[in-house]
């Protein structure tokens, strides 16, 4: 768990994990209470926490 908190994903790789395009990815994160929100790393650098996307996969989970 601890390796998963330091993993960060760029919205191609969150796009791919979901078998999504980009652009939805955006969409998910600026339109969609639940999606995890990205995190600015450097000024052309935005990625997703692996730990959080996987928490809220866990989420959609117990919904289902």
């Amino acid at each position: 768990m601890e390796e998963q908190k330091r993993t960060w994903l760029s919205a191609k790789q969150v796009s791919t994990r979901y078998g999504v395009g980009v652009a939805t990815i955006w969409r998910w994160s600026k339109a969609r209470a639940d999606f995890p929100k990205p995190k600015k790393l450097g000024d052309n650098c935005t990625r997703w926490n692996l730990a959080d996307l996987e928490a809220w996969e866990s989420s959609r989970e117990e919904v289902a």
